[in-house]
């Protein structure tokens, strides 16, 4: 790698790790006057919406009726229930804590890809990484004061299953007939999420719940911030570091967002970061820096010849769908 072109890998790292891990405290802001899976909605039907435009105005060939039903459900697993879940819990908990929860989803990789997919028994350290990563979890679910029906609890706990069905989403999007046009996959997914992310709203009556004078100048600046930058900017650098670095450099980003976002969180909104949690954050950020190195692929990625980094947003596009192969992008949105 040449010195300028290693300049443009690393200034794209910092910049996928930095708007990432910004997406959370950006959904916490969005969320303070907007009702979750309302502003959610919006947030992907734009992002998916501009992003499959833009492709099809490009060229891309239009989908197969069963690619767009792939894209329905993946995009329901990843975009509705796991990036909803994460925004609805972002009411009720700090944007550090539900960042880090979300880590736990390569986690749920793992197990579900050996328990349900036929996947080979993980390494022993793997298997050491995934107990001490849950036990990070654990210490970050028990922070004392919460009671069994604490809306921080409960918050919490909403997160780690949004986690488990964004893994679900990523596993299953390997066996299901995706577009084969790169980045239409997750342009559809988002956009298709979206929709049906906003029926969820309107079922909810979170339309009748805006303020009387409207989203706060703050909430419509977040939103902005994750269509835009979260979304678009984070993804389009994302899918070039794919095409230009390591799979496994690029695949930091995993664990370097949620420091990220612990750190915004505590900096720009005053979130109260206590010794419990940096113990936790450590134990679960090093069990899955374990999880991703010593992993080995599945027989369908090696047959395949992919490397899937993560399951997907921008931050979970992000951060977002964020679940791509060497060659061609498969799912792909933020948080």
């Amino acid at each position: 790698m040449t010195e300028a072109r290693g300049r443009r890998v690393g200034l794209a790292l910092a910049t996928v790790y930095l708007v990432w891990g910004s997406t959370f405290l950006g959904i916490r802001v969005a969320v303070e006057t907007i009702p979750p899976s309302l502003m959610a909605g919006v947030r992907f039907i734009l992002a998916g919406g501009i992003l499959y435009a833009v492709l099809r105005l490009r060229g891309a060939p239009p989908l197969s009726g069963r690619q767009w039903a792939s894209s329905l459900v993946i995009g329901v697993l990843l975009v509705t229930i796991g990036n909803g879940l994460l925004t609805w819990s972002e009411v009720r908990i700090p944007s550090s804590h539900a960042a880090l929860f979300v880590t736990t989803t390569p986690m749920w990789m793992v197990v579900l890809e050996w328990s349900a997919f036929g996947g080979e028994r993980p390494r022993p350290v793997v298997l050491a990484g995934l107990v001490a990563g849950f036990t990070g979890v654990f210490l970050l679910l028990s922070p004392g004061r919460a009671g069994p029906g604490s809306a921080e609890l409960v918050g919490s706990l909403v997160v780690v299953v949004g986690s488990l069905c964004w893994a679900i989403g990523s596993l299953l999007s390997r066996r299901l007939e995706m577009p084969e046009a790169p980045h239409v996959g997750p342009a559809t997914q988002m956009l298709l999420g979206g929709i049906a992310q906003l029926v969820v709203a309107l079922a909810l009556g979170e339309g009748a719940a805006l303020p009387d004078r409207g989203p706060s100048p703050a909430s419509l600046l977040g939103l902005a911030y994750l269509v835009v930058v979260g979304a678009l900017v984070g993804y389009t650098t994302y899918m070039w570091l794919l095409r230009h670095a390591r799979v496994s450099v690029v695949s930091t980003y995993a664990y370097v967002n949620p420091i990220v976002a612990v750190f915004l969180g505590w900096l720009l909104a005053g979130e109260i970061v206590t010794g419990r949690m940096l113990i936790a954050a450590a134990v679960i950020v090093g069990s899955v820096i374990v999880i991703i190195t010593f992993r080995r692929p599945s027989r369908a990625a090696t047959r395949a010849g992919e490397a899937h980094v993560r399951p997907p947003t921008s931050g979970r596009a992000g951060p977002g769908l964020a679940s791509a192969s060497r060659g061609r992008s498969r799912t792909g949105a933020t948080r």
